[in-house]
């Protein structure tokens, strides 16, 4: 990430407080949700201003496209979930991000969707040093 002065980028504050930081790639600062029933990171361009993907430069798509996919297959390797789930929603949190989770057969809610079911249940400080640590390792 640019220092301040230098970039406009300012992460949502509600992405600030649902999720922490794991890293920052080249274009994204990938952080993991606070939600330990799903295995669930976020990638977020570091770019002020941007809502959508096609707000993105040609560039900058490309990047979101390459780090999302070393971060979905390093997710899998940790993991060894069954399934992928990639979506960029934002009706809540306009500013760009993209969900990456880890899904499994017997995981709450399976098939359907992670999104307002049950209660979020939060990561105690060590599991996600432990998960975001092991995150790191495989990419």
């Amino acid at each position: 990430m640019l220092p301040a002065g230098i970039c406009k980028f300012q992460l949502d504050e509600r992405l600030e407080a649902d999720s922490h930081n794991i890293m920052w790639l080249g274009l994204c600062e990938l952080r993991l949700a606070d939600d330990k029933r799903w295995p669930w990171v976020m990638l977020v361009p570091q770019r002020h201003g941007i809502t959508e993907i096609h707000d993105l430069t040609p560039l900058d798509q490309t990047m979101l496209t390459f780090e999302s996919n070393l971060v979905s297959e390093a997710l899998k390797k940790v993991t060894g979930c069954f399934k992928i789930n990639t979506g960029a929603l934002g009706n809540i949190v306009p500013q760009l991000h993209l969900h990456v989770i880890a899904r499994f057969e017997a995981d709450p809610n399976w098939p359907d969707p992670i999104w307002g079911y049950g209660v979020r249940e939060r990561y105690e400080r060590d599991e996600k040093r432990r998960f975001a640590a092991k995150l790191r390792k495989a990419l």
